[in-house]
């Protein structure tokens, strides 16, 4: 669904002679201590002598040193890459853009996101109608002089006459939340501290239900691990002290809790869970009897075994989408009202995954995926009587939120060459209208965007998106490639658009993307296939695609980068260690490195879902052949790698980069250089300010051109020599 805009510049296909091969100064890392830590494993003696880098940069000197020490040498590597400031002034080119959030109503106003193309936060706004003039609400643009506070989640009451939103502090998991009067715009003195993986649920308009955990003990805020979530309900004008509380498993600690609430205010709807694995426990509470009731709940699903997504409620029906006995997936529904109520199947198990539904009007919308695409149907609350919504070419929809009784809803569609656009659909004439289109300095239809199928080492057949230029393409000439991969925690990787890919393509590289096994691209099995035991197919799957890339003449061996984040990171470490001579370059990104210590620090206890549990003997065994940190190959040639974490990135704790970096340098690895990038005041990536992501991203790009010969024109020598500071 991407218009065609008019082209300004060129693209240039002559790529230049591998910059590596001009000479350059050898590195001299800084001294990193080793210390005598060695531990016994089920009978194997494990050294660890970087642990101490684990201590929190921010009460350990000695850290906060080497920090400084490691930043110093990566500045001055990357302050002599002449493409540097030239990927800068592109990734800032392809990001200016004015761009929207999906609109959400409430009562007669449309709130929603706006950024005008480099402000480092998104403002909101609000209007009356749609053809209202637009109210500025929030503007986080001026709640830090660095840009790091963010406007995370926001949620309007039923009316629209309340905003409850919640606030991201330097890229922390940790909210702080807030409320503010829409109609004259004051935030009310209500704050709610220690929110953390939390929903937004209004109670009518004088309340809230949302998660928090307690507070962690001194100095343990970044680090500590993550026990005892609990839902509480916050009412209006009353301090935090007075929050009641709705649903804990104090017998069951390691148990975290969500609310919802139905649109129309029957039902609050708690989902339980163990670890990161999509398998819930769902209880309800009968909102219309609170007052003789209290908060007293109804079982309605136990056991932890399957996914269940609320869909809605009206009244005391319910609809799930849910993978009991599917799954890719199916829509039920049950009637609380009835004499031992029962789920009904109302859309069945299809071949294309089921991601999710809403009710709009008298409708229901289905996100369908298929082969890591979108596409979406409407149907009856019977669930017949569909009808297909067109979205034109290989892309990701989002959206179709609404409630029973409204007559439109609204949705985005984005693709790898094509920002997000936002359309409004009516629902009575299934007629779609665009409600905010992006104005590029560039043609999206200059670019081509495949998908195709390669066989893993077991025979598998795994999907990969591949785009290039037109030009490139039709040239038939192998080029620098990025390959991207996730593979784990039920994650599917689908189209999406990202100025600093839009950079490397315009500089005459070809990106390419892999769906690997321990997404969730093919559903359970596809998840269950890479992960635990299984976690070798996910490496295997990322290998075959880089063979694929090289066989196929997309790129040659000395031309292929990967990049990695978070689990991907985890992929990029794995793999380099295994197949050091397949890539030319590597970038792990805030990456679990120390598979043998990721479940004491944060929220890495309920990763065990995908990795296992380092303490049980037959989980450590497999953690052993592939953790990062300590598969390096001394004595072995190895690609260039730069690593990339953040300060005060509480998710995957930054001790993970530290280590892993301290170890690549120490080891005799070949004359490539072996970085580490440390952001201060960011996290594991959300919130980050405009700023930070385009500087980051040219260091990104700027070492990947270096290491694969990507030549973009005329930089270095015209393009501005304005160097990012």
């Amino acid at each position: 669904m991407c218009r065609l805009w008019a082209l300004i510049g060129g693209l240039s296909l002559a790529l230049a002679a591998p910059i590596w091969a001009e000479p350059m100064a050898k590195i001299t890392y800084p001294e990193t201590r080793r210390d005598n830590v060695v531990e016994d494993h089920f009978g194997e003696k494990i050294a660890d002598p970087y642990r101490w880098l684990e201590a929190d940069v921010r009460h350990a000197p000695e850290v906060a040193d080497w920090v400084t020490q490691e930043n110093a040498l990566t500045e001055s590597y990357f302050s002599g890459l002449l493409q540097r400031a030239h990927f800068a002034d592109r990734i800032r080119a392809f990001m200016d853009y004015e761009r929207f959030g999906l609109p959400v109503k409430a009562g007669g106003n449309y709130f929603y996101t706006r950024n005008t193309g480099l402000q480092n936060q998104a403002q909101l706004f609000v209007r009356t109608g749609l053809a209202g003039e637009p109210r500025l609400l929030l503007d986080p643009n001026g709640w830090a002089k660095d840009g790091a506070t963010a406007l995370d989640a926001w949620e309007p009451s039923e009316k629209g006459r309340h905003l409850l939103y919640s606030v991201q502090d330097g890229g922390s998991d940790w909210r702080i939340l807030h409320v503010m009067n829409v109609k004259t715009g004051r935030t009310l003195p209500d704050e709610i501290r220690w929110a953390k993986f939390t929903g937004l649920a209004w109670i009518g308009e004088s309340g809230f239900l949302y998660s928090r955990f307690p507070a962690p003990e001194k100095d343990g805020a970044f680090q500590s691990l993550n026990y005892n979530q609990s839902v509480y309900y916050h009412h209006l004008g009353t301090p935090q002290s007075d929050d009641q509380l709705v649903y804990a498993t104090p017998d069951h600690p390691d148990y975290g809790h969500t609310a919802e609430v139905t649109q129309d205010g029957r039902l609050a709807v708690v989902t339980s869970h163990v670890g990161t694995d999509a398998r819930y426990e769902v209880h309800v509470i009968d909102l219309a009897h609170r007052k003789r009731d209290g908060w007293k709940t109804r079982a309605l699903v136990t056991g932890f075994a399957d996914d269940w997504k609320l869909v809605e409620g009206a009244g005391r029906h319910l609809w799930f989408v849910t993978n009991n006995g599917a799954p890719r997936y199916r829509l039920v529904s049950i009637d609380l009202d009835a004499p031992g109520p029962e789920w009904v199947e109302v859309v069945p198990e299809r071949a294309d995954i089921l991601e999710r539904a809403g009710i709009v009007g008298d409708q229901l919308v289905l996100n369908y995926m298929r082969d890591a695409a979108s596409h979406a149907e409407i149907v009856g609350l019977d669930g017949k009587t569909n009808r297909t919504l067109t979205l034109n070419g290989i892309g990701t929809a989002s959206g179709f939120r609404g409630k029973p009784g409204d007559p439109e809803t609204f949705y985005a569609f984005t693709s790898f060459n094509c920002p997000a656009a936002i359309y409004r659909l009516n629902m009575k004439s299934n007629e779609t209208v665009p409600f905010a289109q992006p104005k590029l300095c560039y043609d999206p239809g200059a670019y081509l965007v495949e998908q195709r199928f390669y066989s893993s080492k077991d025979g598998t057949r795994v999907p990969m998106f591949i785009v290039r230029s037109k030009a490139v393409a039709k040239a038939g000439k192998p080029v620098p490639t990025l390959l991207y991969g996730y593979g784990g925690f039920d994650v599917s990787l689908t189209p999406g658009f990202s100025a600093i890919r839009m950079a490397w393509l315009e500089a005459g590289g070809a990106f390419a993307l892999a769906n690997l096994r321990g997404g969730g691209e093919y559903g359970r099995e596809w998840h269950d296939a890479g992960r635990r035991a299984n976690k070798q197919n996910v490496f295997d799957d990322f290998i075959a695609a880089s063979e694929y890339l090289i066989d196929q003449g997309i790129t040659k061996k000395d031309g292929l980068a990967i990049q990695g984040g978070s689990n991907g990171g985890l992929l990029v470490g794995a793999v380099v260690n295994q197949r050091p001579d397949l890539f030319a370059a590597a970038v792990a990104q805030v990456g679990v490195m120390d598979m043998l210590r990721f479940d004491r620090f944060t929220a890495g206890r309920y990763w065990v879902d995908d990795y296992g549990y380092p303490d049980r003997e037959a989980d450590f065994k497999i953690l052993r052949t592939y953790s990062p940190y300590h598969n390096i190959r001394d004595g072995t040639d190895y690609p260039a790698i730069l690593v990339t974490t953040a300060d005060t990135d509480d998710r995957v704790v930054p001790g993970h980069s530290f280590k892993y970096a301290a170890a690549l340098q120490a080891a005799h690895l070949g004359d490539k250089p072996h970085l580490i990038r440390i952001e201060t005041r960011a996290g594991h990536g959300s919130g980050k300010p405009t700023d930070k992501a385009i500087e980051e991203g040219a260091d990104i790009l700027a070492f990947l051109a270096q290491w694969t010969g990507l030549q973009a024109p005329d930089a270095g020598e015209n393009s501005s020599q304005e160097q990012i500071k």
